[in-house]
């Protein structure tokens, strides 16, 4: 009897004893998971991580940044917003602790919607150093949300020129050779794009980022060539896009450079189209430059011509771009198979882009000139590396040392398509019949140890 009993207290010690530890256990398990955590992206294109390109974007922003959603709750179908937010924000504040989402339903909170500026349903305020931006629910994405983060670290937006008229490309125009579409690209990044008549204009505008010049089609008059004198001169910066063409009397401006621009159009047989001449310069490696030092792309280059360099004592000269490996510079007029004469025509590799800097008035100037002008057409933008190459050469000018080599891509990813029927099934399955089996097979089991004893 007594031993019973104190078997009966041993055991009865030993259940607490247990019971004790494992709620110790759980609550460290707790502890631990609330204090460290650790997540696995287990989707296929890992689309619940940022690209490299956005976590620099993060990086530089050195001040809190604070995003409110004002969105209702629940949509027309049911759907939780509030809930759909928080899970897109938090890769983001995973990357950056300081990232502060409030969520406000603009129905149950109107006078501060308004006073916010709210115009649409479900927006987003994204607000850095006293500076906002407001994005609409449904256009949010990492692309879209980098650009946002880009154009509040740049602050005052940064101005860029294009020379007009004389035929050259426009930064708004909607033709196939135009740079509309990259003039697009660079309004998302932040920057201000305008155009400048020298014909009308007293000089090249002072609060300029940089001047773009894409290839005039008619000749500059002597006085627009020297307003263009004298803003390199004083220090303006400059990206100057040159077809296999005739400078249309800009040659003063190329003396300045010390540029040696050759006759001839860049052969290259990294890339042969189905007809035609391979005149399709292809480039997978670059100088050791600031724009180039994280530039990972292939870029391609339609009727590209050779960039010469003299030495000079006025610039630092680093060649940007060669191309055309086993190709040359045809001197001659283009056919379907193109042969090398090494008595007229000049051996790769070509060199078709370089940057220039030196101090001038004080200041840091910085000069591209690339000896092609299509890489950044409507229509040849969206090829291989093209609108990041000419992205990092725009930051780069326009001093945003910082943002060359970001420029974020969304990462694609499939999706599965269930309808509703389906969702009922895989709801009854899972959540009744499963269950139900579990149970009533737990029940024959001790019905029938039951009758065993």
């Amino acid at each position: 009897m007594q031993a019973n009993r104190r078997l009966r207290i041993r055991l009865t010690v030993q259940s607490g004893l247990f019971l004790a530890l494992l709620f110790a256990l759980v609550m460290l398990v707790a502890f631990v998971t609330r204090e460290y955590r650790k997540e696995w992206d287990v989707t296929r294109s890992a689309r619940n991580t940022l690209s490299q390109a956005t976590l620099d974007v993060l990086r530089q922003l050195d001040s809190p940044l604070n995003v409110t959603a004002y969105a209702v709750t629940q949509d027309p179908s049911g759907a939780n917003v509030h809930k759909m937010i928080e899970e897109r924000l938090r890769p983001y504040q995973r990357a950056k602790p300081d990232l502060e989402l409030k969520l406000v339903d603009p129905r149950e909170d109107p006078k501060r919607a308004s006073a916010a500026g709210v115009r649409t349903p479900n927006e987003l305020v994204i607000e850095y150093r006293r500076r906002s931006e407001h994005m609409p629910l449904g256009e949010f994405g990492e692309q879209a949300f980098a650009n946002v983060l880009m154009r509040l670290a740049r602050g005052s937006a940064s101005l860029v020129l294009g020379l007009e008229g004389h035929g050259e490309r426009k930064l708004d125009g909607i033709a196939n050779h135009d740079l509309g579409e990259f003039g697009r690209q660079l309004q998302q990044k932040g920057l201000k794009i305008n155009s400048v008549n020298l014909a009308l204009a007293q000089a090249v505008p002072s609060n300029a980022a940089l001047l773009v010049i894409a290839t005039p089609q008619t000749d500059l008059q002597p006085a627009e060539v020297e307003k263009l004198r004298r803003y390199v001169q004083a220090g303006g910066n400059l990206l100057w896009l040159i077809d296999p063409e005739p400078l249309r009397g800009l040659q003063p401006l190329a003396e300045m450079l010390g540029l040696v621009l050759t006759p001839g159009t860049v052969v290259d047989f990294a890339l042969k189209p189905r007809s035609g001449p391979p005149v399709f310069a292809v480039a997978t490696s670059y100088g050791q430059h600031p724009i180039t030092a994280a530039f990972r792309y292939n870029t391609m280059f339609p009727y590209a011509r050779q960039i010469g360099l003299s030495e000079s004592e006025d610039w630092r000269i680093t060649p940007l771009i060669e191309v055309a490996q086993r190709g040359w510079v045809e001197m001659d007029k283009l056919d379907e198979k193109p042969t090398f004469d090494s008595a007229r025509d000049l051996p790769g590799p070509v060199t078709i882009a370089a940057a220039f800097e030196r101090t001038a008035t004080d200041k840091q100037q910085r000069i591209i000139v690339v000896g092609n002008a299509s890489f950044l057409s409507n229509t040849y933008l969206g090829n291989a590396g093209n609108l990041q190459l000419g992205m990092a050469m725009v930051n780069w000018l326009a001093a945003e040392d910082d943002l060359v080599a970001i420029d974020p891509r969304p990462a694609p990813d499939s999706r599965i398509q269930i309808d509703q029927m389906t969702l009922y099934l895989i709801a009854f399955t899972f959540l009744l019949a499963l269950p139900l089996g579990f149970v009533l097979t737990g029940v024959v089991i001790w019905w029938r140890r039951r009758k065993a004893v």
